[in-house]
């Protein structure tokens, strides 16, 4: 098959709409050709449902199937019947590589149990920016040297279970303000910045990285026009031809705002596999999807994608695909992981300033956000009745929840002269946060909280149920606060 003869689909990555394979479905990955699907909360009920769905999706896609997921730990984790990893900022304040190259082999071996072959983790970003509002807990720390050794230990994990890993977000979504997802970023550093910045950690692991994927973000050192996705400066220039980077270069969604606020979805698409992009990731309606389609097959027809770069990204794609076949491991339990992974979370557990539990038994105010919601690629963490339950096994609890914390009267709270205790459980940080004064903050989400909030902070850089129960064996008194903060404070 030349070139030309490929199926436009061969380059593109779809979502599909449910927890299974329908027929519609099915009919149009096959008569499209497309071999990469990517999961996401609305596909995952439980493991034999998703077992059954990534069976059914190789049989039609055939063994070069590449069927992705985000499944970074901490809060970038669809299934919720599996033990929870640490985010990668809590194996930052952990700091021992071993132990993240061990949690990434357990999200591994739960990902190869199901036949999910590739993974869209680590995060290779350095987040230098505390108001970042997309990256925050999902980088390993501030500082590359940090970010690279775990970044490493994380591919290794990966490695050794078979299953294929991907660092993101190329060049680094470190450094922004804004949210790729709502808006076009721009990074205003010079070249000799981004060097000893955010480019180290992907030039020093590249050789271990089966895939790379790009920041819809523009860096106008190396391209003042267009984004890293679509730039050719940055795919073929920086990667292929001055890292000598041969594995497989995937687009983050192309229905993010800042591609499709900004480019007609064909055009972006065309743009980036001429760039240097292997597989475009079109997701959303089906119309988008056949939008996509149609343009990469004009593109294909006409002439405008180059036959040779087109022939070497299917090969890199069958290749990642040869190297971890997308066929579930039923003898693999991802329940035989809980210790590991309740350890982890255990290592990170942080302090800012000096903390200090209240008596067990005692009565105290807990302020908390009554029903925290889902944010972009974030699930939404555990509300105020959830976390006074828990706390209620310790302490006699009075809740006080808010839905934003504009409407908290602090002084009236102080005024009850019990120990007021703040969880903070969003993504995003508030300035309605900055400078109140309980007496301990939970910080159970965004670490950079902590660094608002005049008290001090016990720092989880998560919220599933290990955090929480991390968190509890410290207010008992049964554990210590062993991690170290990532970032300066």
């Amino acid at each position: 098959m030349t070139p030309a003869e490929f199926l436009p689909g061969t380059l593109m990555m779809v979502d599909i709409p449910g927890p299974t394979l329908d027929d519609d479905t099915a009919d149009f990955l096959r008569r499209s050709g497309i071999r990469s699907v990517c999961l996401f909360g609305k596909n995952v009920q439980n493991a034999a449902q998703l077992r059954a769905l990534c069976r059914d999706l190789r049989a039609v896609m055939g063994e070069a199937a590449l069927i992705a997921i985000d499944h970074e730990g901490g809060a970038i984790t669809r299934p919720d019947f599996w033990p929870f990893a640490p985010s990668a900022m809590a194996l930052g304040a952990a700091d021992e590589p071993a132990l993240t190259e061990a949690v990434n082999a357990a999200l591994a071996r739960q990902l190869r149990s199901v036949g999910i072959n590739w993974n869209f983790a680590p995060v290779l970003d350095i987040n230098v920016n505390p108001a970042n509002p997309v990256i925050g807990e999902r980088a390993y720390g501030d500082d590359a040297a940090r970010v690279i050794r775990h970044g490493r230990a994380a591919l290794a994990g990966h490695a050794q279970e078979g299953v294929a890993a991907c660092v993101k977000h190329f060049p680094g979504h470190g450094d922004t303000h804004l949210d790729s997802h709502l808006a076009l970023p721009a990074v205003q550093k010079s070249r000799a910045e981004l060097e000893s910045g955010e480019f180290a950690p992907f030039r020093e692991l590249l050789s271990l990285a089966p895939a790379v994927m790009t920041a819809h973000i523009v860096y106008p050192a190396l391209d003042p026009q267009h984004p890293a996705t679509l730039s050719r400066a940055a795919l073929q220039g920086l990667l292929r031809a001055e890292w000598n980077y041969d594995g497989v270069i995937v687009t983050d969604s192309m229905g993010m705002q800042a591609i499709d606020a900004n480019y007609g979805r064909g055009e972006a698409a065309v743009l980036a596999l001429q760039a240097g992009a292997d597989l475009v990731m079109a997701l959303g309606r089906r119309e988008v999807q056949e939008a996509t389609l149609a343009a990469v097959g004009a593109a294909l027809r006409g002439g405008a994608l180059d036959p040779q770069a087109t022939a070497q990204s299917v090969r890199r794609l069958e290749e990642l695909a040869r190297q971890a076949p997308a066929a579930a491991d039923e003898t693999v339990n991802p329940q035989a992981d809980a210790p590991l992974l309740r350890g982890a979370w255990a290592q990170a557990l942080s302090a800012l300033g000096t903390p200090t539990p209240p008596p067990v038994g005692s009565r105290v105010l807990l302020v908390a956000h009554r029903t925290p919601v889902r944010e972009n690629v974030s699930e939404a963490a555990a509300d105020a009745e959830t976390l006074a339950r828990e706390l209620g096994e310790i302490y006699d609890v009075t809740l006080i929840p808010f839905e934003s914390p504009d409407e908290l009267d602090w002084a009236a709270l102080r005024a009850q002269d019990l120990p007021v205790l703040l969880a903070t459980t969003a993504r995003h940080r508030h300035p309605a946060l900055r400078g109140v004064q309980p007496d301990l903050h939970l910080a159970l989400y965004n670490p950079y909280t902590a660094l608002d909030v005049d008290a001090p902070a016990v720092v989880t850089y998560g919220f599933r149920p290990e955090a929480r129960a991390a968190l509890l064996a410290w207010l008992r008194g049964e554990a210590p606060l062993s991690g170290r903060l990532p970032f300066t404070a």
